[in-house]
């Protein structure tokens, strides 16, 4: 598969008022994409999009005010850019949110909310603007899982079911879609410096003042600015990789989960321990909050 042409191309974002959404479509609008945004937050939206259209004038920019929750809404959407654009080069699934606690400290409406934004929503937009990808010669799809689509750490049943099961779509499609010459990347970024854990939604039954210490503890794991991760990302879309992972923090705890695949999470909490310093010791015991993810583009974010 040749390699991807970004220029005079349309690249559909999700999730783009903010994080790594924003950072995605500043660097695609400088390779020279037309840009369709989607975002829940209009004051943000709009604001991304004013800039792109000031840096560079001869991109189009269309934007769409939707919350992918509804998944109604996020149909409609989708009839729209598809009604406007019947030739899409680029998709990018780049939406989602964050549920911090155990299994048993969220509801059922709680943990549907997770999995409907990461991995429905993903899926219909996917099926939905299919046939203006295939309409496209060299047209590209990339679904943005997480660190925790490759392992799962206690606290994180909704988050980890949802990143996983977007991770095996992902990686069908990448299959099924290589006869029509449309390359499928799966990308799993590590700490990025978002507003995602501080946005992060707290399970019904999590005590606020425990999700606060392990909240404290993750933030000091932020270190990738979200400009970066974009720009591996579009590296990553340019040269057709099936799989992008962002950081030491997510190829360590990869490489730990491929090796120690059924006993990894003593070592993975002993690791974060070790990297948040003294702090995390009480955040982190077996019965604490769920680590939150510190990965995710903030635009979508309740």
């Amino acid at each position: 598969m040749r390699s991807f042409v970004f220029p005079a191309g349309t690249a559909v974002v999700t999730g783009a008022a903010s994080g790594i959404g924003e950072a995605l479509a500043h660097g695609l609008a400088r390779r020279g994409s037309d840009l369709v945004l989607l975002d829940r937050d209009v004051d943000r939206l709009d604001a991304v999009a004013a800039a792109i259209r000031a840096t560079h004038p001869r991109r189009r920019v269309d934007t769409h005010v939707v919350d992918v929750a509804d998944l109604c809404a996020t149909a409609r959407v989708a009839e729209e850019i598809q009604a406007r654009h019947p030739r899409i080069r680029l998709l990018v699934n780049n939406a989602g949110v964050a549920l911090g606690g155990r299994f048993d400290q969220v509801t059922m409406d709680e943990f549907h909310w997770v999995v409907d934004i990461n991995f429905r929503a993903p899926v219909q937009l996917t099926h939905a603007l299919l046939p203006a990808l295939k309409a496209e010669p060299g047209a590209h799809l990339v679904n943005v899982s997480s660190l925790f689509g490759l392992i799962a750490p206690a606290g994180q049943t909704a988050y980890a079911a949802s990143k996983f099961a977007l991770r095996g779509f992902t990686e069908a499609l990448r299959h099924e879609l290589a006869e029509d010459g449309i390359g499928v990347t799966s990308v799993h970024p590590g700490g990025i410096a978002t507003r995602i854990a501080r946005n992060a939604r707290v399970g019904s039954g999590v005590a606020r003042e425990e999700f606060a210490a392990t909240l404290r503890q993750f933030e000091r794991l932020l270190s990738i600015a979200p400009e970066r991760a974009a720009e591996v990302i579009l590296d990553g879309v340019e040269r057709r990789r099936g799989r992008v992972l962002i950081g030491w923090s997510a190829k360590l705890p990869d490489l730990l989960g491929r090796v120690l695949p059924g006993s990894y999470g003593r070592l993975l909490t002993a690791g974060i321990r070790l990297a948040g310093g003294a702090a995390g010791r009480s955040a982190l015991s077996p019965r604490s909050a769920a680590p939150v993810p510190t990965d995710l583009p903030a635009g979508e974010v309740a």
